[in-house]
């Protein structure tokens, strides 16, 4: 019998840290060779990290094998990353931080960039700020579990502008250390949260709700509510023609409650000629709990 013995770079991939703009480490994993034909881009969602993709990752890799290299990175204060300063907590750094990531692992060649939820928002913010990458370097996008603005008109981010949101924004202004301490002591609420919020209608197994769990007790609170400021004026609904140049996959669950699926349908419809997927009964965590779906949805978007 032979046996096939992986590298660790095959298994957790090859690591590296990549400088932002203003010097904030960013803990980036690639996966594939780096003379591929194509790379694909894989952008987390808010309090998430890289471990989100683990599961689609594997899809993926069976499916794509070596032809296609995937990049994966953290978000300033998120997963292996740096912590940065309140101020830098916002969509607009996130751009420049793609952009930081592209310019050191993929500095040439074609790139297709998948987001989830913030990741999708990130990505909408490189488009606005790098437009002449659209349709030369960046040649496809995947926008998943995700909009392009009206955020706080529907599902849970209306509770965005409620007084009690502000008061938390402010109190981790004021006492960012204090209020570090009380997310730790709350972590035994946040499982029901994740299971309420992110899977839909299907029963999905203990050990993804765990995950997901886990990655938001990871996350520090100040992190989690220096994003909402941004995620409240979210507004990039004027670059989605822009996208018709390459071929754009929206995908979205039916029982989605952070970004419902009526802000896919908005975003399809202002993007010419993309590709419109709803999966019955998914959540917004779409990309652990039908990472199978996720994953032929991508791999028809590549092909």
């Amino acid at each position: 019998m032979t046996t096939t013995r992986l590298a660790a770079a095959d298994i957790d991939g090859r690591r590296t840290t990549v400088s932002a703009d203003d010097g904030v480490p960013l803990a980036v994993r690639t996966f594939g060779a780096a003379d591929a034909a194509l790379t694909v881009v894989f952008v987390h969602g808010h309090c998430l990290r890289t471990d989100s993709w683990q599961e689609l990752r594997s899809y993926l890799a069976r499916a794509w094998q070596s032809d296609i290299r995937m990049v994966f990175y953290d978000h300033r204060g998120h997963g292996d990353s740096g912590d940065a300063p309140v101020e830098t907590y916002t969509l607009d750094h996130l751009g420049r931080d793609l952009d930081a990531v592209l310019r050191a692992v993929a500095p040439t060649g074609p790139v297709v960039l998948v987001g989830h939820s913030m990741g999708a928002m990130t990505a909408l913010v490189y488009a606005r700020q790098n437009p002449g990458a659209i349709g030369t370097r960046i040649v496809g996008i995947g926008l998943i579990a995700s909009a392009a603005s009206g955020l706080t008109s529907s599902g849970m981010g209306r509770y965005l502008r409620r007084p009690v949101v502000s008061a938390l924004r402010g109190a981790v202004r004021w006492a960012p250390g204090v209020m570090h301490a009380s997310k730790r002591m709350s972590h035994r609420v946040c499982e029901p949260i994740v299971r309420n919020s992110a899977f839909g209608t299907r029963k999905v197994s203990a050990r993804t709700v765990a995950v997901a769990a886990a990655m938001l007790n990871d996350t520090s609170i100040v992190t989690m509510s220096s994003f909402l400021h941004s995620f409240m004026e979210f507004d990039e609904s004027d670059i989605l023609p822009l996208l018709g140049r390459i071929p754009a996959l929206v995908l979205g669950g039916d029982a989605d409650v952070l970004t419902p699926f009526e802000h896919s349908v908005a975003m399809a419809a202002q993007v010419p000629s993309s590709r419109l997927v709803c999966l019955e009964g998914a959540g917004h965590g779409v990309i652990l709990d039908r990472a199978a779906d996720v994953a032929n949805s991508l791999t028809d978007l590549l092909d």
